[in-house]
């Protein structure tokens, strides 16, 4: 979606030049005239259009969508009307792609469509979720309270995952450092203290022939390991595409010993957590729990719950129909029942959703305390190999010389 220069003026006289992201010039043109502005020329701001959109700023941050309902539910609570309120933020909106995405939005509502009938085209951007959580305010009429519950909820989720980031931030360049230590000492140093030896005409120890070697050999592999490790990746990227190659990942990364755990309790806590969100919003259970189902991360669990609204549709109870997925906890399940007999599921969902986090939490603090030491020792080794193998020829010269 191109930028538009406007040169406007105003009723006091004033010449105005305004750049305004716009689908047309006719559409920038109308929304400076329903401003009360006269229009007096629309050009392309071609500055801005040469620049290519890059890879980045397609997505949409966390950060940005929350920041982004926050200033909509103010102005919401404050007396605006949905369009004032909407063009007012997606005005200060510095993300040029969501941006974009609510200037869409913004034109679908001036045709005659309600809000989360105007976000609903963008839900792969936005999520379901918030489409059903604006349809719910909606209904309910309480769109600012609505929006309220979904900025919780989404600072809950963006909080967990910068903390399993930030978790595993020290952990990777602790490797990433000692692959490039190891690097750098069998490309360069040994190379160099083996042509140093071989002026002596001296037997090198079999530790310092062996990893002589093994640079030679690194040295040599180093182009044709770059090409096939590049090939990998993108063709691993393309495979993903395919919906039986992505599912078979999925399956495949639930086979890690210590990652199943992890991924189905980030299921189970991200599936009741989105629940808990819907039915609190004013969602009935049996739309609500499709919703739901899409946001556990994992495919393969995915199409392990698709038997769950059918299972209610046909006179189930929420925690049998979850039973039968064979992944959620026995736990999970027994805390699910009696929020349906106690009738508060919405606020014994949002329970478990607290407990598992906490779980997933630990875990992850355990993975990253334990990693640690073992990159640390690893190092250790290697560091105390390459020692042995430059000062040990050194001995033995020393003792054959004397």
């Amino acid at each position: 979606m191109p930028y538009f220069i406007c040169r406007i003026a105003a009723e006091d006289g004033r010449h105005l030049m305004q750049s305004f992201l716009a689908s047309s010039a006719e559409e920038c043109r109308r929304h400076f005239e329903s401003e009360g502005y006269c229009v007096l020329s629309v050009r392309k701001d071609w500055k801005k259009a040469a620049l290519p959109s890059l890879a980045f700023e397609k997505k949409i941050k966390d950060k940005d969508f929350i920041m982004f309902n926050q200033e909509l539910m103010a102005l919401l609570r404050a007396g605006y009307p949905v369009l004032k309120s909407l063009e007012l933020v997606t005005s200060r909106t510095k993300n040029l792609h969501l941006k974009e995405l609510l200037t869409k939005v913004d034109a679908d509502i001036r045709s005659g469509k309600a809000l989360s009938e105007a976000f609903s085209p963008y839900e792969k951007d936005f999520g379901r979720v918030y489409t059903a959580s604006l349809m719910a305010g909606e209904q309910s009429g309480s769109l600012p309270t609505a929006i309220a519950r979904y900025i919780d909820y989404a600072k809950v989720i963006a909080g967990t995952k910068s903390r399993i980031r930030a978790a595993l931030v020290y952990p990777t360049l602790l490797v990433v450092f000692s692959a490039i230590l190891m690097a750098i000492l069998i490309n360069f140093i040994l190379p160099r203290f083996s042509a140093f030896y071989a002026d002596f005409e001296a037997q090198l120890p079999a530790i310092t022939r062996f990893l002589v070697g093994l640079a030679t050999a690194l040295k040599n592999l180093t182009p044709y390991l770059l090409v096939l490790v590049s090939a990998s990746v993108l063709a691993l990227f393309r495979l993903r595409k395919n919906e039986t190659v992505g599912l078979f990942l999925e399956k495949l990364k639930l086979k890690i010993p210590y990652a199943r755990q992890v991924w189905t309790e980030t299921a189970i806590s991200l599936f009741s957590r989105t629940l808990g969100l819907l039915l609190e919003a004013g969602i009935s259970l049996l739309p609500a729990v499709p919703i739901a189902c899409q946001a556990i991360p994992n495919k393969h669990l995915v199409r392990k719950t698709k038997t769950v609204a059918d299972d209610i549709r046909n006179g189930q109870s929420l925690s049998d129909s979850l039973n039968r997925t064979g992944f959620f906890s026995f736990l999970a399940i027994d805390m699910i029942r009696i929020g349906e007999t106690s009738a508060n599921l919405h606020g014994m969902l949002r329970e478990v959703a607290d407990v598992y986090d906490d779980r997933i939490q630990a875990k992850i603090n355990t993975l990253v305390s334990l990693i640690e030491p073992v990159v640390i020792i690893f190092m250790g080794l290697v560091v105390a190999m390459m020692l042995l193998a430059v000062y040990l020829p050194i001995f033995n010269i020393i003792r054959i010389t004397r």
